[in-house]
């Protein structure tokens, strides 16, 4: 090469170069303006900022990291997780990546700081009006000419006046007690992740009330809670205190890693039960429904019923439902829907397909502020495939044959909106039938209500209870003995999801 002889080895290194620069060329073309703004911050830890702000493509930033030597054809981990992190996980296979492949290698290879995950999920969850409060609120210390454009320029704005650094987010813990406290939870795993905030079982540290009023420390050798702020006050336990002191040391870990759910209310629960299409009945639905609503009562949910809506009914019961201000004083959201369905998509009573990804994203954080932050489970009853022969006691919920097929099946990880704190529970994997018995009811959802009713009150999270549902009905088969079912969860979820134990005994 430095003769200026080409040989075949060079070639076929021009032809891989050649190659590698077509595929960040297509990534680039798939990738707009929002994502390449937020790719800019995502690297602003790696590259100079002054260069960061002449970057006017996704091109612009790849070269730049191509300079610092960060991205080249024999390793793409980098704009892979980049891309991850944006939530571009199609663009992934053009590098020879999945979605998986990179979560696995995330904890090894990295690159993206917490402090920079934790700032852009922040600006992920803050809608327009928040964001409108939060400039409200800190109009003293922006500059009066200053043109709010997004999230991400208001906390880019904030880093270069000094006000927020990895070291110091007051700031952004001020406002979001006024705004959004659900956003505090974003940035305590952040300082928790930093050994700010954190309760080790081995040795004295650290820890904070929920107010940061105090700090504690725990002794491991006698369970012994010691004031380490007011060192001058006794507010150490006595030793036949020590269960007490475990009682709460425990509880405070489970509050680290669960959803809050201790609110005065615990959200709604909606139950879409179509029985009656136009050319079939889903006999046994009902008993679904009933028990349903007697089990998501028992757990301390408002539940609501909706019997037999068409394809625009469940649309517009959606888009009521994601401006209903009361979420903002619920701890979460459940929606169950009874139908039958295709592949990633229900059937409305007018035997319309509705797809389960548009249901589920219209509770996103930008379209439901009210419950960014909170978990939303979706729980769907119906067939992700094809009709199958029915034996005489057991039924499906396929789809009809008069209903026009969807011509790709897709993933279910596909159907959950792509971002935190949501979780879809689906009767059957993608391609196949459920079964419901006429009278009943469906083996999915009676395994739920049975094993929520058994396993709450154990203190289980939400994952361990459907791992057990799944367990319940893969264990059956039809009375012809030739059929099975096999439920499967997909899941954003943050945190682990436990239901409160509730003071009455299960209903049945």
């Amino acid at each position: 090469l430095l003769s200026g002889r080409k040989t075949a080895g060079s070639s076929n290194m021009e032809d891989c170069v050649s190659l590698f620069q077509q595929q960040l060329f297509l990534i680039s073309e798939n990738l707009v303006t929002e994502d390449v703004a937020a790719l800019k911050f995502l690297c602003s830890d790696l590259l100079h900022l002054r260069k960061l702000e002449g970057v006017k493509s996704a091109l612009d930033i790849f070269k730049l990291l191509m300079a610092q030597a960060y991205l080249n054809e024999e390793d793409t981990f980098l704009l892979a997780e980049l891309l991850y992190r944006i939530k571009c996980h199609s663009l992934l296979e053009k590098l020879g990546y999945t979605k998986e492949k990179v979560q696995e290698h995330l904890h090894e290879r990295g690159r993206v700081s917490p402090y920079r995950q934790m700032l852009y999920e922040l600006s992920e969850n803050i809608t327009n009006e928040m964001l409108k409060e939060i400039i409200f609120l800190l109009q003293n210390r922006l500059p009066k000419r200053w043109i709010t454009l997004s999230a991400l320029d208001l906390l880019i704005l904030l880093e270069k006046q000094g006000l927020l650094t990895k070291d110091n987010v007051e700031i952004l813990e001020e406002v979001f007690v006024s705004v959004s406290p659900d956003l505090l939870e974003t940035i305590n795993c952040y300082k928790k992740e930093k050994g700010e905030k954190f309760v080790p079982c081995l040795c004295h540290k650290n820890i904070y009330n929920k107010n940061n009023q105090k700090t504690f420390r725990i002794d491991p050798l006698n369970m012994t809670m010691l004031s380490c702020q007011y060192p001058e006050r006794n507010y150490s336990f006595q030793r036949n205190s020590i269960s007490n002191t475990k009682s709460f040391f425990f509880s405070f870990l489970q509050n680290m890693t669960s959803y809050k759910m201790d609110g005065p209310h615990r959200g709604f629960c909606l139950i879409i039960n179509n029985v009656n299409f136009n050319s079939s009945q889903r006999k046994g639905s009902c008993k679904d429904a009933e028990q349903l609503e007697r089990v998501f009562t028992w757990l301390g949910l408002d539940v609501r019923t909706y019997p037999d809506l068409s394809s625009g009914d469940i649309i517009n019961l959606m888009q009521t439902w994601q401006h209903v201000q009361d979420h903002k004083d619920r701890n979460c959201f459940i929606c169950c829907i009874l139908s039958h369905g295709e592949s990633g998509a229900i059937c409305g009573t007018d035997e319309e397909l509705v797809s389960i990804r548009k249901i589920m994203s219209h509770f996103t954080a930008k379209q439901c502020p009210q419950l960014a932050a909170k978990p939303k489970l979706f729980f769907i009853q119906a067939c992700q495939g094809k009709n199958i022969h029915r034996p005489v006691y057991v039924d499906t919920d396929a789809q009809t044959p008069a209903l026009s097929s969807m011509q790709e099946r897709s993933s279910l990880f596909e159907s959950i909106p792509e971002e935190a704190d949501f979780l879809l529970g689906m009767a059957t994997v993608d391609g196949y039938v459920s079964f419901r018995h006429i009278e009943e009811g469906t083996w999915y959802i009676q395994a739920l209500c049975s094993k929520l009713q058994l396993l709450v009150p154990r203190g289980e999270d939400i994952l361990s209870i459907l791992t057990e549902v799944n367990k319940d009905v893969a264990g059956r088969v039809s009375p012809s003995g030739t059929k099975k079912q096999m439920p499967q969860p997909a899941y954003t979820l943050r945190k682990k999801f436990i239901f409160p134990i509730p003071r009455d005994p299960p209903p049945s």
